[in-house]
């Protein structure tokens, strides 16, 4: 291949690649924001349905964790059969699911709805889209999973605010109904750029182009038995599993918990989006930071910083001190989401990363499932949310400790 034509096949390996970063944020903005822009449908529907806080924390939960258990199923899928129609066909249940929502009568029908449809659907997108991504890089795996995976926090930082306009303009109904055809819409429209084989038009990671020979050569990597059997990846699960426990708390309860310090809904609101700032700023400048300083190194530092934080928000009563715990916890927060996948593959390869990636978060999906719905029956038992933040700040502690200790990359596959 002659110099020029060469360059110009490694520009377009370049542009593809990140045309797939591109095509994650857009599934990550639009699956995650409608996701996460729950908690200012919390006081509506708590009002609409009588519902305590617990019944309400339920329904959040469910669907964090069938989002992240469902992450073994779609990711050996998407391994096998491709990344793109099982990203459409997530973001396709999203928007159905939230459709059924805005016809609730009772409660169990936002259950069905909200619960089970949005935790499907970004079950069926997420691991998929995220697992395209890490195919396309090497040595910027960080900062490519980054941008990708900001999505979720820009999604975090608008989305909230929209519901709560749509919510005063349109009611609840009318704002999950809008909120389901943009999941159909725009989410639709940025998965048909996922892409999960630069192999399969002649390109290699980072903007490289293979010889003829070698274009169609398999990634390498450990299988998902080998992966699962090793020291290194009982070490990350469980680090997952603790941290876990309390990071999505806030996503459920920072709002109520600053109504409760007498901050008007609003502004509660406008508080919880400072979760999405942090989170954006963490994913961008952490992801890239983490491929000079090492990755695992960072994702111990990122547990440790949310642990922090966490005893932050328990002592903080003032909208200034709650401020901080959103922005800060948030940049933390941020950090894991980008750092945890790319980590992943560092350890065990590219060959399998959307099924390891999704069984990785299963541990996820179990510590979510109970962190913020115990959350919520430790208020109604006691009026105060001390126990489960005390809790989460020790299980993020030691999360950081599980990583610290866990073999380096090099060593994963000997570590059996």
């Amino acid at each position: 291949m002659h110099a020029e034509a060469r360059a110009a096949e490694e520009r377009r390996s370049a542009r593809r690649g990140w045309s797939v970063v591109a095509g994650a944020f857009g599934v990550m903005f639009a699956g995650f924001g409608c996701t996460y822009c729950f908690s200012a449908f919390f006081t509506p529907l708590q009002e609409a349905f009588t519902a305590s806080r617990a019944a309400l924390s339920w329904i959040f939960s469910i669907a964090v964790f069938l989002y992240f258990v469902l992450g073994a199923v779609s990711g050996p899928l998407a391994d096998r059969l491709g990344p793109r129609g099982m990203t459409l066909a997530g973001v396709a249940i999203i928007g159905l699911g939230l459709l059924v929502a805005s016809r609730a009568e009772a409660l169990w029908q936002i259950y069905l709805g909200y619960g089970l449809g949005v935790g499907i659907g970004i079950g069926f997108a997420y691991v998929p889209a995220i697992g395209a991504v890490q195919r396309w890089f090497v040595r910027r795996r960080g900062l490519a999973s980054g941008i990708a995976v900001s999505g979720i926090g820009v999604g975090t930082l608008v989305m909230p605010k929209v519901a709560e306009w749509l919510i005063e303009a349109l009611d609840w109904r009318g704002a999950f109904l809008a909120l389901g055809l943009f999941s159909i819409l725009g989410g639709g429209l940025a998965a048909l750029f996922i892409d999960g084989s630069p192999e399969r038009h002649g390109f290699l990671p980072d903007g490289g182009v293979a010889a003829p020979d070698v274009a169609r050569a398999p990634a390498h990597g450990m299988t998902l038995g080998e992966t699962v059997r090793s020291r290194a990846f009982r070490f990350l699960y469980a680090a997952c599993f603790f941290i876990s426990i309390g990071l999505f708390i806030p996503f459920v309860h920072l709002v109520p918990h600053a109504q409760d310090q007498g901050i008007p809904y609003a502004t509660a609101v406008t508080l919880f989006t400072l979760v999405g700032v942090g989170s954006t700023v963490g994913r961008f400048a952490l992801g890239g930071l983490a491929d000079r300083l090492g990755r695992k190194r960072s994702l111990a530092l990122m547990y440790l910083g949310v642990a922090v934080m966490m005893g932050w928000w328990f002592i903080s009563r003032e909208a200034w001190q709650i401020a901080a715990f959103a922005l800060i916890y948030g940049t933390f927060y941020g950090g894991f989401v980008a750092l945890a996948p790319a980590l992943l593959v560092d350890y065990f390869g590219p060959k399998n990363a959307s099924g390891i990636i999704g069984f990785a978060y299963t541990g996820v999906a179990v510590g979510t499932l109970l962190g913020p719905s115990l959350a919520g029956y430790a208020f109604d038992l006691t009026g105060s949310y001390a126990v489960p933040i005390a809790v989460s700040a020790l299980f993020s502690a030691v999360a950081a400790a599980l990583v610290w200790m866990a073999p380096e990359p090099g060593a994963a596959g000997r570590a059996a």
